[in-house]
């Protein structure tokens, strides 16, 4: 019997409903993986590292890993209305962040990558130190004063206000209006290694998860409260609710040209690496 995949994702609302069917092996003729939880900013580390099988990361660190793993066409997060928030402590234009420190989840993250892009019309002056925290200590930060700005990500949005801050810029907004494509943010990439047969009976396996958690949300609900950050269902729901969409499901044409969109765009900032637009084909 083969040894079950390893496979590492976020304790968010969204990943742990998305994977919930297949990682207690409820698919049917797929056997449940081991499954490692980690914030982004670690998960990113292990795909440059080579460490797991099946890794949901930053579409932002994609460039970096495609040699080894592929892109899947299904299980990650895009979509419209959902970008990142920078979030400050009182009412500030975007012209107050030059010089100031700005707490962001991950430097290799797609929030950073669409914060990069913003900035570098929103902030001539350009800002100062960037500090990289775990994504639930970015609001205290903020609020406490540690830095000046916040990038936040996942359910912040909707809970920032109750750690009395102000949202300055919402950067999915800003692509949405540059590019009209929906707002890439999480990947999931698998060993190319696996092979061609494999790769496809795994997206198949992820959309089939996908699918049934749809079909039975009640099924996950445990689980995702379980790992959720944030404890509130009402807000894991809402959290679930903007995250996993037909995107989900399949990238689509539209989701390819957003993630094409993203890493063109970046790489001519000099953010990333060029990425070959055949690299992101799903075997």
């Amino acid at each position: 019997m083969a040894e079950p995949l390893s496979v590492a994702y976020s304790p968010c609302p969204n990943d742990t409903f998305v994977f919930h069917a297949w990682a207690h092996g409820l698919v049917a003729g797929a056997d449940a993986p081991e499954v490692r939880f980690a914030d982004i900013d670690i998960t990113n580390g292990l795909a440059e590292r080579g460490e797991l099988d099946v890794l949901k990361i930053s579409y932002g660190q994609l460039p970096w890993v495609l040699d080894e793993y592929a892109l899947l066409p299904c299980g990650g997060a895009l979509g419209r209305g959902c970008g990142p928030l920078v979030l400050t402590a009182g009412p500030v234009g975007a012209a107050g962040l030059a010089g100031r420190r700005v707490a962001v989840p991950s430097e290799r993250s797609t929030a950073y990558l669409l914060f990069r892009l913003w900035a570098a019309e929103a902030v001539p002056g350009g800002f100062g130190e960037i500090v990289v925290l775990p994504f639930h200590e970015i609001m205290p930060a903020v609020r406490d004063g540690r830095v000046d700005a916040g990038l936040v990500i996942h359910e912040a949005r909707f809970t920032y206000q109750q750690y009395g801050l102000h949202c300055l810029a919402d950067m999915g907004e800003a692509w949405e209006a540059a590019t009209g494509l929906p707002i890439p943010l999480g990947a999931i990439v698998a060993r190319r290694s696996l092979g061609a047969e494999r790769l496809r009976e795994l997206a198949a396996t992820v959309r089939s998860s996908v699918r049934q958690a749809w079909a039975d949300p009640a099924a996950s609900r445990e689980y995702v409260l379980a790992h959720a950050q944030e404890m509130d269902p009402a807000v894991a729901e809402q959290h679930i609710g903007l995250y996993v969409n037909e995107f989900t499901a399949d990238l689509g044409e539209d989701g390819y040209a957003a993630v094409r969109g993203l890493l063109t765009r970046a790489a001519e900032q000099g953010l990333v690496p060029a990425v070959d637009p055949g690299a992101l084909a799903f075997p």
